[in-house]
């Protein structure tokens, strides 16, 4: 066969299955076990784990897109966080709770006292370093998950999510992933002509998620290093990965999806196998912002996939410098912004409706779930957030990356004790400064 009819062989296969790779369900079969919430009832019965914006926002969305929804308990390291929550959701929602005082859970043990609540589906909206452990409870207990991206921050999270995915599909458990861009007509639009072979071959991308900064959260008073590092999550390496990790992955995400066919259709394949990089702090965390985190403020990575093909990867937190988020792709007879646009000899734009795509990956889990069909993001899921660690450690270490030494070898980044007064994964220095990864020196495992 040649290769030419490999790669027609391949995209075949995605325009068969594009939809479900776009995020919508499959025939499959239903599990009678977690199903049983459907008989006699219209309810579908979710847990909160995560109390911040992005919970409350995963929580909203929930309920739009599906009515049958209620909210029986809320779960948070924070208890002012789930408290408020709690009364929020008692106020502006009274009709879809039931949320008595002894379902807000909190501390750090929050998530593993809520999955004991008779309770249909977690959405996790945690830093992302505890995002594997909650989500392998959740799949153990017998629920469907939502959970935010990313889902993994190191190599070991990684094969956690592996699996828990697994014993999900054993399960007929359902499973949604935050990468609400799959959920968006005119990217699932544009990628389905990408994959049908409008640009022809595939031969680089772009992703980009430059911006001028994050929010930073003070140190209050009486707090241990754990809760400080805990309630400023995003500057900490095993809490966020890196901003690479926790917004860059959107983009490296969509990259992965339209090499979905170049991949062999499969979403565990569509991944790069390599990657090389170079990043640093230059100035986050200078000035008044001393002392109060560990991370990179700007990386950039060249990931090569099987095929060859490149992704050239950027991502910066720098005031003052080109701001933009997005992905292009190039191919042998054209480009691409897989978010509408087709230019060359098959040129194309969306010209949809646009949806709220961030309560469309809701609606799609829901009717999963009530309908019995297949659906488990976490596959590819767990491939993009392993994406985006493969390109922190490229970018720490200076040095090329592999990702099956990557997955291998890769150290974790949680501590070895998970309680507010144990030792954080990284201490301050006598100035109150963080250790931040050195290329050459730094090692990727």
């Amino acid at each position: 066969m040649s290769e030419t009819q490999k790669k027609t062989d391949r995209r075949s296969f995605l325009k068969r299955g594009a939809t479900a790779a776009a995020g919508a369900t499959l025939a499959g079969n239903l599990n009678i076990a977690r199903m049983a919430h459907a008989e006699g009832s219209d309810e579908i019965k979710a847990v909160l784990v995560g109390c911040g914006g992005r919970g409350n926002g995963a929580m909203n969305d929930s309920f739009n897109a599906d009515r049958g929804v209620r909210c029986v308990a809320v779960a948070d390291a924070f208890e002012g966080r789930a408290r408020r929550t709690a009364d929020r959701l008692r106020r502006d929602h009274k009709n879809r709770v039931d949320l008595p005082d002894e379902r807000v859970f909190t501390g750090l043990d929050a998530s593993k006292r809520a999955l004991e609540v008779d309770a249909d589906l977690m959405i996790n909206a945690t830093p992302p370093g505890f995002r594997p452990y909650d989500y392998a409870r959740a799949i153990q207990a017998g629920l469907h998950v939502f959970m935010e991206k990313p889902c993994c921050v190191d190599a070991p999270g990684f094969k956690i999510l592996q699996d828990a995915n697994k014993m999900a599909d054993e399960k007929g458990l359902k499973v949604g992933v935050g990468f609400q861009r799959r959920h968006s007509p005119n990217y699932i639009g544009t990628i389905e002509r990408i994959h049908d072979g409008a640009i022809g071959d595939l031969t680089l991308l772009r992703a980009y998620w430059n911006g001028g900064g994050i929010w930073n959260r003070g140190r209050q008073e009486d707090m241990t290093e754990m809760q400080y590092q805990v309630h400023n999550w995003y500057h900490f390496c095993w809490l966020s990965g890196d901003n690479i990790c926790e917004q860059h992955v959107h983009n490296l995400d969509i990259c992965n999806w339209v090499m979905l066919a170049e991949c062999g259709g499969d979403p565990q394949a569509a991944r790069p196998v390599q990657a090389n990089g170079m990043g640093a702090c230059v100035r986050r965390y200078t000035g008044g912002a001393r002392g109060t985190g560990q991370i990179f403020d700007s990386h950039f990575v060249e990931f090569t996939y099987a095929n060859g093909a490149r992704m050239y990867s950027q991502c910066r937190h720098m005031p003052g410098t080109w701001t933009t988020v997005g992905e292009g792709v190039h191919g042998t007879i054209g480009t691409s912004n897989p978010s509408g646009s087709i230019s060359g000899e098959n040129a194309w734009r969306f010209r949809g409706r646009r949806v709220n795509a961030m309560v469309e990956e809701h609606r799609a889990l829901m009717a999963a779930v009530r309908n019995g069909t297949e659906h488990n993001e976490g596959w590819h899921g767990a491939a993009s957030s392993m994406t985006a660690v493969l390109g922190r450690m490229a970018t720490y270490s200076g040095n090329i990356v592999k990702w099956d030494d990557a997955v291998a070898k890769g150290g974790t980044e949680f501590p070895d004790s998970l309680e507010w007064d144990a030792p954080a994964p990284v201490e301050p220095d006598e100035h109150g400064d963080y250790p931040i990864p050195v290329p050459g020196v730094y090692r990727a495992y």
